[in-house]
């Protein structure tokens, strides 16, 4: 018999979060564009992802909307194929965004085509520093992927810590930051500052711990609970849901006064380096808001409930089913 709880409350972790949800002028003229160009290549998505999919400078932005693309459908073939197809879609990814030039051979996964051709158009304009930092946050991204592709192959489950190191590669955010990055040229003794690592740490985990929370009830009903932050809080300090979901939400708390106070200590590198930091320590900040409406307001998690649930906080407690059953 299950005893866990018929409803369980998600916290509004962002309540007070400084940064307000807002929509870029442009979205809607590029919405359609975008839309059609993805629509081409007659990828797979599930049917709740489809959904997603569909609620989802102009040339940066352009640019934005295919990368954001790429890793939803990386992240969609990725969570119900075994360990080998992933890493063969993660080998094509690499060559890939190494090779943006090379046509693709006939058969490879769509993915391939779609990551060339984000990448092929994005390299027209990104800055070089840019586009070096891109390459090596979104090969961690896919090794990161394929490491959860092993941890579920063999049912293993990760301490808190061990988690949020594969976890911040897993969340695929920090390629995401390139979007910001891409106009400007940061020298690296600036990018990998210990003061701007630590906020793009904090960043990442606000990312992580929201989607984690929010995501819990959909993974736990199919058994892909393992890779989940509250899972591991449940397990390792003895907490039910709600006691593991109060506890995240204590946790976003830390991390984003941490990210405020440490924006306020930046260091200076002198006047015109100082105005592109400030530049893309503003984008990123906005990655938090962007990122938890985007949850309720598409279909992903709670279907056409999510603007009702973003207000209550009340979510039905799915039942747990097999996870095969459900993929297939």
């Amino acid at each position: 018999m299950d005893t866990r709880p018929k409803v369980i409350y998600l916290p509004d972790t962002m309540v007070s979060w400084p940064w307000p949800r807002t929509i870029n002028p442009h979205y809607e003229n590029f919405k359609a564009e975008v839309d059609a160009s993805i629509s081409d290549f007659k990828a797979q998505l599930s049917p709740e992802s489809q959904v997603a999919f569909s609620e989802c400078d102009t040339e940066r932005l352009r640019i934005s909307f295919d990368l954001l693309n790429s890793i939803l459908f990386l992240e969609e073939y990725t969570t119900v194929e075994d360990g080998a197809v992933i890493k063969e879609i993660v080998d094509i990814v690499i060559d890939v965004l190494h090779n943006p030039h090379k046509i693709r051979p006939e058969g490879e996964c769509v993915l391939g085509e779609l990551v060339r051709q984000y990448w092929a158009r994005a390299i027209q304009s990104a800055s070089l520093s840019s586009q070096r930092h891109f390459l090596e946050a979104f090969t961690a991204y896919l090794q990161g992927v394929v490491g959860e592709a092993l941890d579920r192959k063999q049912s293993h489950r990760r301490s808190f810590d061990d988690y949020l190191k594969l976890r911040r590669c897993t969340i695929g955010l920090k390629p995401c930051f390139f979007m910001y990055e891409m106009g400007m040229d940061l020298p690296d003794e600036v990018f990998y500052h210990p003061a701007i690592m630590d906020l793009i740490e904090c960043i990442t985990d606000l990312v992580l711990i929201d989607n984690d929370m929010i995501s819990y009830n959909k993974e736990q009903a199919v058994g892909d609970e393992d890779h989940n932050m509250i899972s591991i809080i449940m397990l390792e300090l003895g907490l039910d849901i709600s006691g593991a979901m109060a506890w995240a939400a204590r946790y976003h708390a830390k991390v984003q006064k941490r990210f405020i106070d440490g924006r306020a200590n930046v260091p200076s590198w002198g006047p015109s380096i100082d105005v592109l930091v400030e530049e893309y320590l503003e984008g990123i900040a906005m990655c938090p808001r962007a990122n938890h409406s985007w949850c309720y307001e598409v279909q992903r998690c709670f279907s056409s409930r999510g603007l009702e649930i973003q207000q209550t906080g009340l979510v039905t407690l799915l039942p747990r089913h097999n996870r095969e059953a459900v993929c297939k």
